[in-house]
């Protein structure tokens, strides 16, 4: 996917115009009439994982302009998320007791490949 085109499918996750499609861990996933278009019947519209990609598009941009590249030239190759250590806070119960209470937090990593400028089109 383009830079251009990611950013606008952010915008339109943001707007509810286009869903996120859910495949693999769907359980509990409402049915969404937007998910026709990548043939699948479930999707959301996650705000909040939509804001941080957006982030992490427009540093990528200002990354590709400081070392004098066009972004627009530029496509994603590869975006994965894993899971990072929790944050470990304690949240005080009754009785005197101690729970954890945790934030779970992730790594994301997004790799752009420059497109060729001599690609061939049949």
């Amino acid at each position: 996917m383009s830079m251009k085109r990611a950013n606008a499918y952010l915008k339109n996750v943001l707007a509810h115009k286009e869903c996120v499609a859910f495949r693999k861990f769907k359980n509990g996933v409402g049915k969404c009439a937007q998910a026709k278009q990548f043939n699948t019947i479930t999707g959301r519209w996650p705000k909040r994982a939509a804001e941080c990609i957006q982030n992490l598009l427009r540093n990528a941009a200002a990354n590709c302009e400081f070392y004098g590249k066009d972004p627009d030239d530029f496509l994603i190759d590869h975006i994965q998320v894993n899971q990072a250590p929790a944050l470990t806070r304690r949240t005080y119960r009754a009785h005197g007791r101690i729970n954890p209470y945790n934030r779970h937090t992730s790594h994301i990593q997004v790799i752009l490949k420059e497109l060729e400028a001599n690609i061939k089109t049949k």
